[in-house]
């Protein structure tokens, strides 16, 4: 693996009563065992230290905070939980978001990314944000791919997001998003699947150092549509983009049947499989690696990961959150920045 990037890695706060604060703890209180990357936490630092008071019994240890700016946090990580104030205060309780909750979510994201697109952090990592809390605040976006998307935006152009979840095991990516199954029938268009492979097949080759990606291409429907006996899509919207990316140089299969295409065998075949809607691509990464798998936004301007897992507001503060997933993520963003370093 590259060495570590210089500059630290700019975790957000996430939902403020779910489990971002639970896992950030855990995760730099393994930090000397697991050799992790510098990172810093931009968020309030009065509720980390509620937070750490109220999970040392379960963790086993005190946490030290430092409240520091992001050019000082690389230096203070090794002797305590570096702690970038964004000026909202944040006072929900564990499992109890209140009207705090998403200004100062919101501000934690807004400030890692100007940290890395101003060269003061080396990547974004995001802890989980609660979309429903946002919602009600007037957030307007699906998710956390496109609000990042138009944060990233430049000259007034807003780049593509592409969702990539990616595991050891195995790598996904949905050509569509966060939306209904009704709208991503609407949505999927040959165009669609052509930008989205190009993000793929130049990121996997520029952030993750491999020369020839091999990429899978999921049918639609049933089968990959049985020679249009179960759905023509196969005909009409996959296989022209998968004849457009194979002109591009691009090693694209398919329009594969879904239900073949993740068994151990059939994953040793390729480097990341693309899909056409959102769960046919998430179950099969969440049910083979759900406890490592990194959320991975390709397509924008810097680097973007996060766990793989949601807020978990039944189990914040009481110390039963698993940090494996942030500290997979953590990782992975680490040796990403320092492949494009």
């Amino acid at each position: 693996m590259a060495s570590a990037p210089a500059k630290p890695l700019a975790l957000t706060l996430g939902e403020p009563a779910g489990i971002g604060p639970d896992i950030t703890i855990a995760a730099w209180l393994r930090r000397r065992e697991l050799n992790l990357p510098a990172f810093y936490l931009l968020g309030d630092e009065a509720l980390i230290a509620r937070r750490a008071k109220a999970l040392v019994n379960s963790l086993g240890a005190d946490v030290r905070i430092a409240s520091v700016s992001a050019s000082e946090a690389a230096a203070a990580f090794t002797e305590a939980l570096p702690v970038v104030a964004t000026g909202e205060r944040a006072t929900a309780e564990a499992r109890k978001p209140d009207a705090s909750s998403a200004p100062a979510a919101l501000a934690s994201i807004r400030q890692a990314v100007a940290d890395v697109r101003e060269a003061r952090a080396a990547a974004v990592v995001t802890n989980p944000i609660a979309k429903s809390v946002l919602y009600r605040a007037g957030f307007r976006h699906p998710g956390h791919t496109e609000f990042l998307a138009e944060l990233a935006q430049q000259d007034g152009r807003v780049p593509q997001p592409v969702m990539m979840l990616w595991s050891p095991r195995l790598a996904v990516v949905p050509v569509t998003i966060h939306v209904s199954l009704r709208e991503a029938l609407s949505q999927l268009t040959s165009e669609l699947i052509i930008s989205t492979v190009r993000i793929v097949a130049t990121e996997l080759t520029s952030r993750f150092g491999i020369a020839r990606p091999r990429i899978a291409i999921s049918g639609l429907n049933p089968h990959a549509g049985e020679d249009g006996s179960l759905g023509h899509e196969e005909q009409t919207v996959i296989a022209p983009a998968l004849k457009a990316l194979r002109n591009d140089g691009i090693d694209a299969k398919g329009p594969l049947p879904a239900d073949t295409m993740f068994h151990e065998a059939a994953r040793d075949t390729y480097d990341c499989a693309v899909c056409m809607y959102h769960d046919q691509a998430l179950i099969p990464i969440k049910t083979v690696a759900f406890d490592n798998a990194v959320n991975v936004t390709l397509g924008l301007p810097f680097i973007r990961t996060s766990p793989d897992h949601g807020t978990a507001f039944d189990i914040a503060g009481t110390g039963k959150a698993n940090p494996a997933s942030l500290i997979a993520a953590l990782r992975l963003a680490s040796r990403m920045a320092a492949a494009t370093s």
